[in-house]
């Protein structure tokens, strides 16, 4: 595959999954949305749907990697780093555009939701009233046990996909293996999604950290910076420690 292909496959990919994951999040958190309240299970199957949707479109071009710690595991256990930075531009890009898009199509349900003088918010909290839509947070703030979260989850999601048998000159998932990640991707979720949201994914989170920084939310409070390093350097911690290990118990 070329760079081109690569970096094309990669933003499109990115760009549905943000979208779709996005999507659902704000469908369940935003007022005058149908599915408001519909809890916890929406959330990980839809966002288990949006791999599954976004990793069979950009397969053909790119290996669907769609994330920055898919890439770094299999760069860790095949020692090759040739288009790791064409892959994290492409994610990073992607990530930032299907936030927008996800900001586009619920516009009216945000401006309902933070223009509602029902709605009760701290305006010392460091995370405003709708981040969570674009990014993760943790419950309960604790560093090491935030970092551990992050970083076991994604080394769960990269040795299941590192093990399933790689394709395209062992640079993505076959069809079966992108279906079997969709339900890794909600296993973990369910799982060991409580404590942080389950970035497992650093342009999942940086990504529509910066759209919301960035967009004309009224009222939106604060982007959380103080905390948005942990579901970076989380999960690309955890992919390197995926690929090593697969490298010595299973290569």
């Amino acid at each position: 595959m070329s760079t081109s292909d690569i970096f094309i496959g990669e933003t499109i990919g990115t760009a549905l999954l943000t979208l779709l994951g996005g999507g659902v999040c704000a469908a369940v958190t935003l007022k005058s949305s149908k599915a408001r309240n519909a809890g916890w299970l929406a959330i990980t199957f839809g966002w288990g749907f949006a791999v599954l949707i976004a990793a069979y479109v950009s397969a053909p071009l790119s290996g669907a990697h769609l994330n920055p710690a898919v890439t770094v595991g299999i760069a860790v256990k095949d020692g090759d780093w040739s288009n790791t930075g064409t892959y994290l531009a492409g994610q990073l890009l992607g990530a930032m555009i299907g936030s927008v898009l996800m900001w586009i199509t619920y516009y009216g349900q945000f401006r309902s939701h933070l223009t509602d003088p029902e709605l009760k918010t701290d305006p010392a909290a460091p995370a405003g009233p709708v981040l969570g839509v674009f990014s993760t947070g943790p419950e309960i703030r604790n560093v090491v046990q935030n970092l551990a979260t992050e970083i076991i989850g994604t080394a769960v999601l990269v040795l299941a996909i590192l093990t399933q048998g790689l394709q395209d000159g062992g640079k993505g998932l076959g069809v079966i293996g992108v279906l079997i990640t969709s339900f890794v991707v909600v296993g973990i979720g369910l799982s060991l999604g409580g404590p942080t949201g389950y970035a497992i994914n650093p342009v999942r989170d940086l990504g529509p950290r910066i759209v919301h920084a960035l967009l004309p939310l009224p009222n939106k409070g604060g982007s959380d910076w103080s905390y948005s390093w942990i579901p970076v350097v989380g999960p690309l911690a955890g992919a390197a420690l995926a690929g090593g290990l697969y490298n010595i118990a299973f290569a």
